[in-house]
């Protein structure tokens, strides 16, 4: 199928991903631009997840204090090269964790860093609730409370701020697939006056 090129700039503005790519995924959603921007985070993560396995031992530590000073952050990302690490869509993506970090105050970096005494804690305080419940359905309010937990309080698993739809990995996803290099967060911290 023979694409329009206003399609294709306009996919391009709005996902930042070459031209042929973009060509290509509208040829392939028939020229459907929603369904070609599903096409592209779908090749997106099959990129991000083969380069994820890569080293990183370059990247920017990333700050912000806010506006009244009572309130800052600092975060290290890593990339596998010096040349992505000062790239200004990496140090943009850098600002926007550390600005997510200081909106949404995550207390763990992933699902692994959550010590195993608090996810304990969280299911016996989930089975005290609906302990009139028969065992199959506690186990699967648990799951899903269990998942609330983490989207609440993992970094990695928190709602985007400046994009509703997509996660913190899913966002650092898109910037693997389109700078070409593993990205990862190492550490955070958050530091709030009277705390």
């Amino acid at each position: 199928m023979k694409v329009d090129t206003a399609l294709v700039k306009q996919l391009r503005e709005r996902t930042s991903i070459s031209v042929l790519e973009c060509k290509k995924a509208l040829e392939e959603a028939g020229g459907d631009i929603e369904k070609a921007v599903v096409i592209l985070k779908k090749k997106g993560m099959l990129t991000s997840q083969k380069k994820s396995v890569r080293e990183t031992r370059e990247g920017l530590i990333g700050s912000y204090v806010h506006l009244n000073g009572k309130i800052g952050v600092l975060v290290e990302v890593n990339t596998e090269s010096d040349f992505v690490a000062r790239n200004e869509e990496f140090k943009e993506l850098v600002k926007n964790i550390s600005l997510q970090i200081t909106a949404s105050s995550p207390s763990w970096l992933d699902r692994e860093s959550v010590p195993a005494d608090v996810i304990q804690q969280e299911k016996e305080i989930i089975a005290a609730q609906y302990k009139d419940k028969p065992a199959s359905i506690i186990e699967k309010i648990t799951e899903g409370k269990l998942n609330d937990f983490y989207k609440e309080n993992v970094l990695l698993e928190q709602v985007y701020i400046k994009d509703e739809e997509i996660t913190i990995k899913e966002y650092i996803d898109s910037k693997i697939a389109k700078l070409g290099e593993n990205i990862r967060v190492k550490r955070f911290i958050k530091y709030e006056i009277g705390e």
